[in-house]
């Protein structure tokens, strides 16, 4: 894994301390570089009981790391992450570009420092275009790409909406997490540090119109953006008897399979149908003929017949229950562990399985500054 690796993070909210969550994960050591008093604002992200600086989101995007209060106008302070610099092989922060610069910690200020330094900049956009000074935030972010359009062209509520997640933090925290180990990869192959500008209106672009530039993409378009099966208003969770089933149809077979089980196979030989089919408008047919069959039976008992026969489904859940997902149960997805400060918590695991790396001692969060005096001893006593 990342054994070995140190990572100084100066990044804040969740962009950031999401990807470097990811590397603390697989490893890496990571020094949470926080406003002295105060630290992240993601602490208090979510309710923070017994301490309102240890948020539940807190919790979930910087465990296993460790925390340093500086004030980086102060000159003992700014000397104090110079040293940490001096001994890491990534340096990450989320600070814009003129503030940093003015600190003295640029890529030419860090490379100074630590020649082969691997220097991550999150920013909200790329510094060579026209918003490079702007802020960005995940719902800034999400209006800028045009995600905000997406929702009304599904139900006809013409107000632009946001999704509801911190959808744009956390795809642009996984392009940094990729980005940086990426680096490291160049940096064993070559002994090459390099500076790394990781976009959150350019990774989120890419990352949602991956489908949605959809026959734009062509010059000239053949078609408008946006992909049809995503925005048609007739794809929705079907209701049963008992509550609400997620099934896709989505090959031809089984689409034929799923049309006989509802006992409307003749749906598929009728002229209407296969001249919508022709102009690749079919499935809002399909969807609705589903709609109208799935009241007949509960979900479980739906489930049963749709597992037998090899179609995708599953029930549409509140997200108060998944923890008791049977499936999350079995592979403990949920641990129950117990904080040194904040006590018993639920903690999701880390997704990926590796064949040939055991699984690490996760850690917890930290408090603010809770390893500030530690840090600063072993910078004290580093050689040189």
């Amino acid at each position: 894994m990342l054994s070995g690796i140190r990572i100084v993070d100066l990044t804040t909210v969740i962009f950031g301390p999401y990807a470097t969550q990811m590397l603390a994960d697989l490893g890496a050591e990571v020094i949470k570089v926080e406003t002295p008093g105060t630290g992240d604002i993601s602490r208090y992200l979510g309710n923070g009981i017994p301490d309102p600086t240890m948020g539940s989101i807190h919790l979930t995007v910087n465990r296993g790391k460790r925390s340093i209060a500086l004030d980086l106008k102060n000159p003992a302070d700014a000397a104090v992450l110079r040293d940490l610099i001096a001994t890491a092989d990534v340096f990450f922060h989320n600070v814009r570009g003129k503030a940093i610069a003015r600190l003295g910690f640029d890529y030419a200020g860090c490379r100074a420092i630590k020649p082969d330094i691997i220097y991550v900049h999150g920013t909200g956009f790329g510094q060579d275009g026209p918003y490079a000074d702007l802020q960005a935030y995940d719902d800034v972010i999400q209006a800028a790409t045009g995600t905000t359009s997406l929702l009304p062209r599904v139900d006809g509520d013409p107000r632009p909406r946001y999704l509801p997640s911190l959808i744009a933090d956390k795809i642009a925290g996984q392009f940094g997490a990729q980005a940086i180990l990426a680096a490291l990869v160049h940096k064993l192959r070559t002994g090459e540090g390099q500076e790394v500008e990781v976009p959150m209106f350019e990774c989120f672009a890419a990352f949602m119109l991956t489908e949605h530039l959809r026959d734009d993409t062509l010059d000239p378009p053949i078609g408008p953006a946006g992909y049809p099966r995503q925005l048609d208003p007739t794809r929705q969770p079907f209701p049963t008897s008992d509550g609400y089933l997620a099934i896709v149809p989505y090959t031809p077979e089984s689409t034929a399979r799923l049309m006989g089980l509802l006992g409307s196979a003749e749906l598929l030989e009728t002229p209407g149908y296969e001249a919508a089919k022709a102009k690749g408008q079919h499935m809002p047919i399909i969807y609705s003929e589903i709609a109208r069959k799935t009241p007949a039976k509960t979900s479980a008992e739906w489930l049963v017949i749709f597992a037998d026969n090899d179609i995708p489904a599953m029930a549409a859940r509140d997200l108060q229950d998944i923890r008791a997902d049977p499936h999350f149960v079995a592979t403990d997805f949920f641990r129950h562990r117990t904080h040194p400060d904040v006590g018993a918590f639920h903690e999701m695991q880390p997704p990926v399985k590796y064949g040939a790396m055991a699984p690490r001692d996760l850690g917890f969060a930290p408090r603010v500054d809770g390893d500030g005096a530690a840090i600063r001893t072993e910078i004290a006593g580093r050689p040189g």
